[in-house]
């Protein structure tokens, strides 16, 4: 029978319902009997997170014997170590699962920027009526920075609420709903200043570091907000920073960072005009048991034989499904 290796880092998946699939382990990434259950398994599941524990024993991993690797992660990027691109099996990600709560959340920060609802909250904790005029959604041009599902899907929500949305694609092409264009990331520091809001959704990979840097926090139009959901290094956090410190910007949220967790005495906690929160954008109720319904159902396509769901370009470090769907 068909043996799957569960590593849980953060928490782990129910192995019950993959029991009557395939015979399943599950080894933590401390546990001295990693590498002897990597040279036995057939198919490896990292849930939760990325341990250098697995790294570690991957030498033990047989070339001819695993043959698939998936992550509960949507962005594949921390299993992407060295030996595992030189490895031949196939690896998948958990695409699309957290997809509608990532955009709610994004709407929400964005929403919060426009309508002021942090000094509201302030004003409230002191007893303090002050009326004050906020600010509209429709009609403000936002632009995504990596059009994959979760940036589709940030897009959508968006154009529905009158808010057209362009977006930022590893090659430039024609436009494509529910973006009204798609460039590619040499054009950033030059469209990005014809934005009101910019929300980061693009997976982490060597041609995505620093993809926002200082030339493009420079280039952005005055009372810009920024929403970054994809993964921190993506973004230049110093210049965001200075940016808003410095009454550029209309507002940042953060959900990922350069360094997780963020340290306690980062300058960050206590930044007016910054939204700060631990990586939950797509942490909704519920997602749990939509990892593991998809987690189950590439259990059964492996041992089936069958496709597999959201492979891995581990060059670019995203599945390969269309980037950009209708």
């Amino acid at each position: 029978m068909t043996e799957i290796l569960i590593v849980p880092v953060g928490s782990s998946p129910d192995p019950a319902p993959l029991r009557d699939l395939a015979t399943v382990h599950v080894v933590g990434p401390t546990d001295p009997h990693l590498p002897a259950a990597l040279a036995r398994a057939d198919g490896l599941v990292v849930w939760d997170g990325m341990h250098d524990g697995v790294a570690d024993a991957w030498a033990a991993a047989a070339p001819r014997r695993l043959r698939w690797v998936h992550t509960s992660s949507a962005g594949p990027d921390r299993l992407l170590f060295p030996a595992l691109r030189a490895h031949p099996s196939t690896l998948t990600c958990s695409r699309g699962v957290l997809d509608g709560d990532i955009a709610e959340y994004v709407l929400a920060c964005v929403l919060a920027f426009l309508k002021d609802l942090p000094t509201t909250v302030r004003l409230q904790d002191r007893h303090h009526w002050q009326h004050r005029v906020t600010r509209s959604l429709a009609g403000r041009r936002v632009l995504v920075v990596g059009a994959g599902s979760i940036g589709t899907r940030v897009a959508r929500v968006f154009t529905a609420l009158g808010a057209p949305v362009d977006g930022v694609v590893r090659t430039a092409r024609p436009a494509a709903p529910p973006f009204g264009a798609l460039h590619g990331p040499q054009d950033l520091p030059a469209v990005v200043a014809d934005h009101d809001v910019v929300v980061v959704t693009a997976p982490l990979s060597p041609a995505t570091r620093g993809l926002v840097g200082a030339d493009v926090v420079a280039a952005m139009r005055p009372g810009t907000i920024v929403v970054n959901v994809g993964r921190g290094p993506v973004v230049d956090e110093d210049a965001l920073r200075r940016a808003l410190t410095g009454g550029r910007l209309g507002g940042v949220a953060l959900d990922v960072w350069d360094r997780e967790p963020l340290p306690a005495d980062s300058p960050w906690w206590d930044t007016p005009g910054a939204i700060v929160s631990p990586h939950l954008a797509g942490d909704a109720e519920g997602f749990t048991r939509r990892l593991q319904d998809l987690l189950r159902e590439q259990v059964r396509r492996f041992t089936a034989g069958e496709e597999l769901l959201h492979v891995v370009d581990e060059e670019h470090g995203y599945a390969t499904t269309p980037t950009v769907t209708t």
